[in-house]
């Protein structure tokens, strides 16, 4: 009886195949061990401290997909309200507020502004926010808001300097030096403070201080400044004289000084002359009630 022997030929074959891919394997991971090995010579750390390096990146990846979830679930929402009522419950909650700085302005202000925190808990007040709250208020030029613990809170203002009353159509109201808006003034509280008037004025505080600055001897006696046309101005002194300035800073500025010898040679305020014009270069037109003819005056003094 005959056998027929079957030779496992496909098992032959999977068997070299596998011996190949294992020798390709070999010779890549050695190669990709050589690249590493090149390249690990030119790191300026060790492979330890780059597993340490590979080890954070994975830990803060982490932490900071904890925290994402944790937002999105309201978790230091609430813990921030769990820790504002220990807080409260341990005394740190605002009950006093103590206000420093105010001279002029009206200090009830400050406190509407403010009072509204009382009774809550100090990890909750927003300071920044106070602040801002009182940046509001006209008389305010700077603030600083702080926690006094456990239960105060202090507000220290700087105020703004009140400096000149700008003439409005239907009122005066109290200016700084930059201009800024203070608060309504009666007629009679305006008596010692420097009358601006004209369209655009409060914008020009500032350019006017820096004019009257150039003749110091001659500011105490201004009383009234009329800015004219939007371009030059007319002042008038605590006489009732007016001088009519050209426009231009320079050129006014020389005028004024110009004007403020001439007043120390010839006394010219508190004379006859009513208007004093110095818009022309160089010359001097006064005019005398009265008179029909106007005097004139070069800027040497000779008429």
């Amino acid at each position: 009886m005959s056998q027929t022997i079957k030779r496992n030929v496909r098992g032959v074959r999977r068997a070299a195949a596998a011996r190949g891919t294992a020798q390709k394997v070999r010779k890549a991971k050695a190669q990709t061990g050589t690249l590493v090995d090149e390249l690990m010579r030119w790191l300026p750390f060790t492979e330890e401290q780059l597993h340490r390096v590979f080890l954070a990146v994975i830990l803060g990846g982490a932490v900071a997909l904890a925290w994402f979830v944790a937002n999105l679930a309201g978790v230091p929402a609430m813990a921030g309200q769990q820790l504002a009522s220990l807080a409260s419950d341990a005394g740190f909650e605002v009950r006093r507020v103590e206000v420093r700085g105010v001279q002029r302005m009206n200090e009830l202000k400050v406190y509407e502004r403010v009072l509204g925190e009382r009774e809550r808990a100090m990890p909750l007040v927003d300071i920044a926010a106070v602040r801002q709250d009182l940046l509001k208020l006209s008389w305010v030029k700077d603030a600083r808001v702080s926690r006094q613990l456990p239960d105060s809170l202090v507000v220290d203002i700087v105020e703004r300097t009140p400096h000149a009353v700008l003439r409005k159509p239907d009122r005066l109201v109290l200016i700084d030096a930059m201009g800024h808006q203070l608060e309504p003034i009666s007629a009679a509280n305006a008596k010692k403070y420097l009358i601006i008037e004209g369209p655009g004025a409060g914008r020009q505080v500032e350019t006017l201080g820096r004019l009257l600055d150039s003749a110091p001897a001659l500011r105490p006696q201004v009383a009234e400044a009329e800015w004219i046309g939007n371009r030059r101005w007319n002042l008038t002194f605590k006489t009732g004289q007016v001088l009519a300035l050209p426009q231009g800073t320079r050129e006014s500025a020389n005028a004024l000084v110009s004007f403020a010898r001439l007043d120390g040679v010839n006394r010219l305020l508190g004379g006859k002359v009513a208007t004093f014009d110095m818009r022309a270069p160089e010359r001097i037109y006064m005019r005398i009630p009265g008179r029909s003819e106007a005097q004139t005056l070069d800027a040497g003094g000779a008429q």
